[in-house]
């Protein structure tokens, strides 16, 4: 399993910052902060990339985000809006801080583009962006940051292993992921949690 560290994504996600300004500065190109943006979404909360490109602005509400949907593409730049994965994928989460600042910033670019609406979607307009430009910047990001190329499903795995090595409760981690049992989450990252030896020990010892 492949993630970024906290350290890798803020030098990762400052190249993806980096080249949105400077499309933005020479170009007048807005559209290149929406893949900053996804992927922000996709470290801070772990995310599936089709219900990314689900998300409206109605699913955010202050600091909560609600997955009620998701996209899978197809060729010719069509796709299919389908109910998420399973049923447990239907979750509603909070955001961070820094999450909220960046998605705020995100729906002034729309309203100065003039097609902000609730019903827009969080990425793109009503057009989705697409796999394998993610793909193609995933690529141009890592590379100029001198980190390590990771897919964009380890995005998911980055989220869920920053929370377990902070000893974050495996329920919570399989809630926010959505996942269907526990145990799906235990056996992926139970591996990445911190030994509890010592304080099983230090409990035992007083009594």
């Amino acid at each position: 399993m492949k993630f970024y560290t906290p350290e890798e994504f803020r030098k990762y996600i400052d190249i993806a910052r980096k080249i949105a300004l400077e499309e933005q500065e020479k170009n007048k190109n807005l559209y290149e902060w929406n893949y900053y943006v996804f992927f922000n979404i996709a470290f801070y909360t772990g995310l599936r990339k089709g219900e990314i490109h689900a998300l409206r602005w109605s699913d955010i509400d202050n600091n909560y985000l609600s997955v009620k949907r998701s996209i899978t593409q197809k060729l010719h730049k069509t796709y299919i809006e389908t109910p998420p994965k399973n049923r447990s994928s239907m979750r509603t989460i909070q955001i961070p801080l820094p999450l909220i600042k960046i998605l705020n910033e995100h729906k002034e670019r729309q309203k100065f583009l003039g097609y902000l609406s609730e019903d827009n979607r969080v990425l793109g307009d009503e057009k989705c962006i697409r796999d394998g430009v993610i793909d193609k910047r995933n690529n141009l990001y890592s590379s100029l940051a001198g980190v390590k190329r990771i897919r964009i499903h380890d995005f998911r795995h980055s989220h869920a292993s920053l929370l377990a090595n902070m000893g974050i409760n495996i329920q919570e981690v399989a809630r926010r992921l959505g996942h269907a049992r526990v145990e799906m989450t235990w056996n992926t990252y139970s591996h990445l949690y911190p030994r509890e030896e010592e304080k099983a020990i230090a409990v035992l010892n007083a009594v």
